[in-house]
């Protein structure tokens, strides 16, 4: 079963068909596909639903888990976060996007805090990672936030409207982690 988790101001759970709509409507922007590789843009009408209905699967296959981030006090989807790749018993690359509505009011760093502690706390996981396109330094600014240190660049990495795109590696060792809770 897909876990839930529950933040002060965010629930992060599983997506249901019914939210097909609403994800080809925020990730549909352009400002969100510009800097994720997986998001079309356009987003296709439909792909959201096929794409909803392949994470239980994933999840159970102990290869890859989306949730929803949906605001707490009304459930509104404003986004998704998850863990993209996973190796259980070593590590996670941790991903999410915001719907631009939504952007610069901390939804994000506390939605990849979130998915940081279950990692180590629940997962018992070694290592969570993350990148970002170099020309997106708010991602940067999140990694950062939740304690991901940086771990270098990775040049012309990937590909993004045809554009060779730099990549900037963000990662957190289960003992930095520690030492940050025991901080906080």
């Amino acid at each position: 079963m897909i876990p839930s988790l529950a933040t002060p101001r965010l629930t992060l759970n599983a997506f249901t068909p019914a939210d097909g709509p609403r994800v080809e409507h925020l990730a549909g922007a352009f400002e969100i596909a510009d800097t994720t590789l997986s998001i079309p843009h356009p987003y296709p009408a439909g792909a959201a639903v096929e794409w909803i209905a392949g994470h239980a699967d994933a999840w159970a296959g102990q290869r890859q888990l989306c949730l929803a981030i949906r605001l707490r006090d009304s459930g509104e989807l404003i986004g998704a976060c998850g863990y993209p790749q996973l190796q259980m018993g070593h590590q996670a690359e941790i991903g999410f996007w915001i719907g631009a509505p939504y952007w610069g009011q901390g939804y994000a760093t506390e939605a990849a805090q979130a998915l940081v502690d279950h990692a180590f706390a629940t997962l018992d996981l070694r290592r969570v990672h993350a990148w970002h396109l170099a020309r997106n330094p708010a991602s940067g600014r999140v990694q950062q936030k939740i304690g991901l240190q940086p771990e270098g660049m990775r040049r012309q990495h990937v590909v993004k409207w045809e554009k060779a795109e730099n990549v900037v590696m963000y990662g957190l060792l289960r003992e930095e982690w520690l030492a940050l809770r025991a901080s906080r």
